[in-house]
């Protein structure tokens, strides 16, 4: 049985790569970057006013200048007008500083009358001041954005001032959620006493569809060889990634690995030495497709994906890899030490700026409705027994951040 690193390194050793494609700029956020963004141009691509008020010559007001006729006015997207000896400009936030200027003085601290702006008395001015030089936050060809990255709307607003209406990104996957089971009953229809509802398949779309994996669709099979063979069959046909939930234990009904296997899907691991999660099973299809089969148990299911199946589609998509999260244990966990414990965490911080992480128990592998209030789970050594509150451990949050 492998150990829970000796798992992530086999599945990201099977991984595809899913190649590079090009989206238009308003269906890329949330895609992952497959090429490098340089600025078009300077940023800002001119002296910006930064305050409503005139721009004047700061030598003239050194000289002890108050009073400034008023030349112009001139807003943001004018052309710079060329400012004359001993007067001002009235001047907008955003404008681009007109020739000569090289001082604002805020409207508030100005009165106009008769075209004359007169400063008010005792006010200090400084040369340069309220001017946002010209590349002073970049300059062209700098390079903004770096491939690996997800892009965020911050991102889009980074794209676009570099004058892209399209971009490079990773394909998003097909990926096929199988939810196997006689008992499972979807939402919105008739149950009865001795079944339960479906929900592990909707929840995987949706921490899926959270990180941008969108091309997501969920099927139910029942748990009958003849319908289990041809339903699999056909999503291998179109899709890069099956994620099964159930179906993977020792049970009599528990045909998903023999299907599998007669479907030419070989088998690279069945279970790992975890809990929960331990009977997960993973192989690679004919064509190289990936099919994880998760356990049918929620809390193990939810586990299983976040731990193994969301790095592994980051790694194919070319995702940068993401540093390590820690947090200290805000009480002590002791557990047999057989295998690697996944322990469900509520995220609390101190006066000391500390990310604590609270145990939250579950009664069961079945008990997701006590995840709601926990934000992602520790990851605790099986060769340990005892971790007492303060302990450094590996946080894995639910959401993406």
């Amino acid at each position: 049985m492998l150990t829970t690193g000796e798992a992530r390194d086999a599945i990201l050793a099977a991984m595809p790569d899913f190649p590079a494609t090009t989206t238009t700029l308003g269906e890329s956020s949330g895609r992952i970057l497959r090429e490098v963004i340089r600025a078009e141009r300077d940023q800002p691509p001119f002296d910006r006013v930064m305050m409503d008020g005139i721009a004047l010559h700061y030598a003239d007001f050194a000289g002890g200048r108050r009073d400034f006729p008023v030349q112009a006015m001139q807003a943001a997207g004018d052309t710079a007008l060329a400012l004359k000896p001993g007067q001002c400009i009235e001047i907008m936030t955003g404008a681009a500083m007109p020739q000569n200027a090289d001082c604002v003085i805020p409207v508030e601290r100005v009165a106009i009358a008769d075209g004359i702006a007169s400063i008010e008395d005792g006010y200090d001015a400084k040369s340069g001041q309220f001017v946002h030089p010209r590349a002073s936050d970049h300059e062209a060809g700098a390079r903004l954005l770096t491939p690996g990255k997800r892009i965020s709307p911050l991102d889009v607003a980074i794209i676009a001032s570099s004058g892209m209406t399209e971009v490079e990104v990773s394909r998003v996957p097909a990926i096929r959620v199988i939810s196997t089971g006689n008992e499972l009953v979807p939402a919105g229809e008739p149950i009865e006493p001795h079944q339960i509802r479906l929900s592990n398949g909707p929840a995987i779309q949706a921490m899926l569809g959270e990180r941008g994996y969108t091309d997501c669709d969920h099927d139910h099979l029942a748990d009958d060889l003849d319908e289990l063979r041809e339903r699999i069959a056909d999503h291998l046909d179109h899709a890069d990634v099956l994620i099964l939930s159930g179906g993977v234990s020792m049970g009599k009904a528990d045909f998903v690995p023999t299907v599998l296997a007669e479907l030419g899907v070989d088998v690279v691991f069945h279970k790992v030495s975890q809990r929960p999660g331990k009977p997960m099973w993973f192989g690679v299809g004919p064509d190289r497709q990936v099919v994880f089969a998760l356990p049918g148990n929620p809390v193990s299911a939810l586990v299983c994906c976040r731990h193994y199946v969301i790095p592994a589609l980051d790694a194919a998509s070319a995702a940068a890899p993401r540093p390590p999260e820690f947090a200290a244990l805000a009480g002590d966990i002791r557990f047999e030490p057989d295998l690697t414990c996944f322990q469900p965490v509520r995220l609390v911080s101190n006066s000391a700026g500390q990310v604590l992480a609270m145990p939250v128990k579950t009664n069961t592998s079945g008990d997701f409705a006590a995840l709601s209030v926990t934000d992602g789970y520790v990851e605790l050594d099986k060769e340990k027994n005892h971790f007492p509150a303060g302990t450094a451990v590996f946080l894995h949050r639910w959401q993406a951040s």
